[in-house]
């Protein structure tokens, strides 16, 4: 009965096309949420198929492995994913699409050797699928075991595997980290450049000072240019004025009397339109109107003279407006565009060096907060060195355990901790997986202990070990039972299989006691006229299982001994899982 709750959707890999890519024409991979395997004559083309998935989450492009005569490779992929989720979230980021909760992605090789790479529709670098490929895929090949390989994701790995005891350790340990560098940069900021910011003080206060001891007025610049343009045309100014005070009055000082000023000339014209404007009202208007410029002429007038009478020329006062100008430049030039600028550069100045002045105070707090920080830093370091300490013995167990049942009886895995030169985001180890191929043998980098078939066992040990706290949701593994056969081969089979249960596992695989644990059984199959080799891919039922499991076992299809030891390995897979 359903609760109404919608359980998340686990990223997979539901189908795989490729074409053009090694002997492979062209194949349709249809993936199953659980454990497929991938088998096949030899050459067939089985390795192939984790050469596309590597492609298809941003490997390398080889231009060798596009098909002979092909223009160009091409792997296709369907995965099915949250809507909602964190992946479909990147793929927005970019500009694709994920349509119901299935994302496209697509990688082309040209034989020249160009690549291209598409996402949910829209074309990419390519580096953006390996980026995403970070939170949905580890390919385990012989020649691609990098992703455990790299020490911060040893670190990582190893944080998950601690669990719930690391969580509060490690967040308190990044907030306090956080704020010790920028504490520290602080610090470095306000001692180091203590010679500049010493001189920026300096510069200001001599600004301060200099705008101070001149003490401007707002507008005072525009007053005092205004001013000086009346002092220095006085005489014009006045001589204008009088011009047009005697157009308008008359001169009182002209003895002749004979005077055609604009009041007399006025009152003429008002006089002989008075005497007649009761006999036509339109003319009465006008009389009023010359009435009204009388008046208005006889103000202008008053107010011109007044004028004259106020302008006179002032050589002192005039030399004084000059030298005052001739100052508030010399603050405008330095400071601002205008007085108004002067006086707010003054009060951003003075902020400022209020902040420079307290450096002093400012660098014993941080000093006496740093001190504190760093002695915070070093306990919950140390907290989380003995917490990792203890994962890592745990961890290393649990893995040397597993390797003991996939052949690898006398190996040993060990994670060592090393203590880095200064803190980082995650503390001060530094995490390294290590492998010892026997008692004698010094624990190695394991990229340096093991062979290539070993170290891809090593790496099954490691991920059967992190099921559940690593959360990549689908694993590649290409020859991981590479020197194995036996009872080792079942536990192999039976490892991937317990991986199987929270991840899609695909495994490329030459043993039967492998593929018979699988919940998907592919086949590469080959056809060739004697020149041209051309692979696909088939995915087999019932029946077509136990043919292959057949031919692996006995090297004969229809070996009724081969047969009955596939039904065997068939049943026994079925009922331990």
């Amino acid at each position: 009965m359903s609760t109404g709750q919608e359980w998340p959707v686990r990223p997979r890999v539901e189908e795989v096309r490729i074409q053009g890519l090694g002997v492979i024409d062209e194949a349709v991979l249809e993936l199953s949420p659980g454990f497929n395997v991938v088998t096949g004559e030899t050459g067939a083309g089985k390795t192939m198929v984790v050469t596309g998935l590597g492609l298809l989450f941003g490997g390398r492009a080889d231009p060798a492995r596009v098909r002979p005569g092909a223009d160009k490779a091409t792997v296709e992929g369907t995965l099915v994913v949250e809507s909602k989720g964190r992946v479909a979230q990147q793929v927005e980021d970019v500009g694709g699409e994920v349509e119901d909760g299935e994302l496209i992605i697509s990688r082309t090789v040209s034989a020249e050797g160009r690549s291209r790479a598409w996402l949910g529709g829209r074309t990419v670098p390519v580096g953006t699928l390996t980026y995403l490929a970070d939170d949905l895929v580890a390919v385990h090949g012989q020649m691609d075991q990098q992703r455990l390989l790299q020490p911060a994701r040893q670190r990582a790995a190893l944080d998950r595997y601690a669990g719930e005891d690391l969580v509060k350790p490690l967040r308190a340990y990044t907030q306090t980290y956080k704020r010790h560098k920028q504490v520290a940069a602080l610090l470095e900021e306000l001692t180091t450049k203590a010679r500049e910011r010493a001189q920026e003080a300096d510069m200001l206060r001599f600004g301060l000072e200099e705008i101070e001891k001149v003490d401007p007025k707002r507008g005072e610049d525009v007053e005092l240019r205004a001013e000086e343009e009346r002092l220095s045309h006085a005489d014009a100014l006045r001589g204008a004025a009088t011009t047009a005070h005697t157009a308008l009055l008359g001169d009182p000082m002209d003895p002749s009397g004979d005077t055609r000023d604009v009041i007399s000339l006025l009152g003429e014209a008002r006089t002989a339109v008075e005497a007649v404007r009761d006999f036509d009202p339109q003319l009465a208007g006008v009389a009023d109107r010359l009435a009204e410029a009388g008046y208005l002429i006889s103000d202008v007038a008053t107010d011109l003279a007044a004028y004259a009478e106020s302008i006179e020329a002032d050589p002192a006062r005039l030399a004084a407006v000059q030298e005052r100008r001739s100052i508030l430049s010399g603050l405008v030039r330095k400071y601002a565009e205008d007085s108004e600028g002067v006086l707010a550069w003054a009060q951003a100045a003075a902020a400022r060096l209020t902040e420079l002045e307290g450096d002093d105070d400012r660098i014993g707090e941080l000093t006496r907060e740093h001190e504190e920080l760093s002695a915070r830093l070093g306990e919950l370091a140390a907290e989380l060195t003995k917490v990792r300490s203890a994962a890592a013995e745990r961890f290393g167990a649990a893995v040397t355990e597993e390797l003991t049942a996939l052949a690898m009886p006398h190996a040993r895995v060990v994670v060592q901790l090393s203590e880095a030169a200064e803190y980082g985001p995650e503390g001060v180890d530094e995490v390294e997986l290590r492998m010892s191929a026997h008692p004698a043998a010094p624990p190695l980098p394991l990229n340096k202990g093991a062979s290539g078939g070993e170290l891809s066992r090593v790496m099954l040990a490691i991920e059967v070990v992190f099921a559940g706290a690593d959360p990549v949701p689908t694993f590649v593994f290409d020859e991981v039972d590479a020197g194995v056969g036996g009872k080792a081969a079942v536990e192999i089979g039976r490892r991937l299989a317990r991986l199987a249960r929270t991840a899609q596992v695909i495994v490329v695989t030459h043993l039967p006691q492998v593929a018979a644990f699988a919940d998907q059984h592919l086949v590469v199959e080959k056809a060739g006229d004697g020149s041209v080799v051309r692979s696909g891919v088939v995915t087999l039922d019932h029946d077509g299982r136990v043919r292959e499991l057949s031919r692996m076992l006995a090297g004969l299809e229809d070996s009724e001994l081969g047969r009955a030891h596939a039904e065997e390995l068939l049943g026994m897979a079925a009922a331990d899982r």
